[in-house]
């Protein structure tokens, strides 16, 4: 008889795992892309530096452990290579008070002079900032920058009166004295904890602040050359000194990059879909590799940012919600809810009594429209598939043709899709090459009949091979 061949697609489960395949290497490249974006400049050679050299290092965004591990390294390295000064470009709108404290404690330990510069244009120095500048050596802004606001906030929730009365009370304390000690107005100091005052570059010079404002850097070691520090007694060589850039590692980059509200948000939903993803396609791929690791560096994050747990619940039913439209057949209604709840609990996933923690509309509404297309593509997608009939297996077998390969009496064996299995027909006695369908399984034999003869186009049958 003549065999007909028919193409044969991918099973439906192979179809599936590839596209979870394709959506966890996306998810790789975006978290690399991301990785990468930071890796821009090295850490520089120890002692590479002239004995008589500044250096200099910028501090740019919210103070975190990682900007301080850099700051307290940075200061370690610059005495170590007998560095005529180390100058700080600050930029910041605060940060953590243990990543404050440890940056003030490396500029108070520093045999070299610690120079706190508010620069560029457009810079300030907030909160935190407002202790790290004033507990430096020498404390120089730029014109049209400013300094103030230095009220301590809650990262954990709302304190009740008595708790912000003591946190308030310690940290104009503790501001009062960094002021007192190096010379500087302590009562304007205190007046920044208490009544969130700021003051712009003049304004902080002419109410004896700090103690020099700059346009540049050339500008400024030029106007500090001389001045003698207070209450270390250095006397600062800089005018005309080299100057040495020390530049962040790209590890310290991007752990710095990811405790942003933003990036922390965005890797949360990252390793959400990832994860959801994987749980629904056999085996372990791409997409749970870098859910995971999306998940891990969010948790970083979270160490380090102030977390509202109303957010974090919202995001966990978001999460539930997306899964269970895969099982249950709600028309859209549960994944519609999850990407509604990620999108709420973007919004109120960190406490937002400090204007700089928080996640901005734009990558809000960016993030929405990611989950609603994974909705709409992957895990109704899955969800489809999952609802079919099976279509893989022993079931499958069954109304499937193949060829004798040794002749049934009534057991033998037979190929059916290429595959060798043994078969064994109802009595009839099949000889070998003789067309046969399967009638149904038991174990690992197949019940076979003679195939029934097909009909040609011009009536006549089938003459066998």
């Amino acid at each position: 008889m003549a065999v007909s061949h028919q193409p044969h697609s991918f099973p439906r489960h192979i179809r599936r795992r590839h596209a979870c395949l394709l959506f966890g290497c996306l998810v790789l490249v975006a978290l690399l892309t991301l990785f990468f974006c930071f890796a821009v400049a090295l850490e520089p050679v120890k002692g590479a530096s002239s004995p008589a050299a500044v250096r200099v290092c910028e501090v740019k965004g919210i103070i975190d452990p990682a900007v301080a591990g850099f700051v307290v390294r940075t200061v370690r390295d610059a005495a170590e290579a007998g560095a005529a000064a180390l100058v700080i470009q600050l930029d910041t709108p605060g940060g953590l008070d243990t990543a404050m404290r440890d940056i003030i404690q490396a500029e108070l330990d520093s045999p070299i002079p610690v120079v706190l510069y508010v620069y560029p244009k457009g810079a300030r120095a907030a909160s935190a900032g407002v202790y790290i500048l004033l507990a430096s050596d020498v404390a120089a802004m730029a014109p049209q920058t400013n300094l103030g606001a230095a009220t301590p906030v809650s990262l954990t929730g709302d304190m009740d009166e008595v708790m912000q009365a003591k946190v308030t009370n310690d940290a104009a304390a503790y501001i009062r004295a960094l002021a007192s000690t190096h010379d500087r107005n302590a009562d304007w100091a205190e007046k920044a904890v208490r009544e969130s005052v700021s003051l712009t570059a003049e304004e902080a010079l002419a109410e004896d602040v700090i103690e020099f404002v700059a346009p540049d850097l050339p500008a400024l070691l030029k106007a500090i050359d001389g001045y003698k520090t207070v209450p270390k007694g250095l006397v600062l060589h800089t005018a005309g000194a080299p100057i040495e850039q020390v530049k962040m590692g790209w590890i310290t980059r991007f752990l710095h990059a990811i405790a942003n509200p933003e990036i922390a948000y965005i890797l949360l939903t990252i390793g959400i879909l990832g994860i959801i993803a994987e749980l629904n396609t056999p085996g372990f791929g791409g997409a749970g590799i870098g859910g995971a690791i999306a998940l891990l560096l969010a948790f970083y994050s979270f160490q380090v940012l102030p977390v509202n747990l109303v957010g974090v619940a919202l995001v966990v039913l978001a999460m539930i919600l997306l899964g269970a439209e895969i099982f249950v057949q709600s028309h859209g209604v549960l994944g519609i809810g999850g990407v509604a709840a990620l999108v709420a609990g973007g919004l109120l996933l960190f406490q937002n009594q400090a204007p700089y923690f928080g996640v901005s509309w734009p990558v809000v509404a960016g993030v929405g429209v990611v989950a609603l297309l994974f909705f709409v593509f992957v895990i109704r997608a899955v969800a489809r598939a999952r609802r079919r009939p099976v279509s893989v297996g022993a079931e499958e077998m069954v109304g499937a043709q193949g060829v004798v390969v040794s002749a049934l009496a009534p057991q033998g064996q037979v190929r059916i899709h290429g595959e060798i299995w043994k078969a064994r027909s109802e009595g009839e006695t099949l000889l070998k090459d003789e067309r046969v369908e399967v009638l149904g399984v038991e174990g690992l034999t197949l019940v076979v009949r003679r195939a029934p003869v097909a009909a040609e186009p011009d009536g006549q049958g089938d003459t066998g091979r």
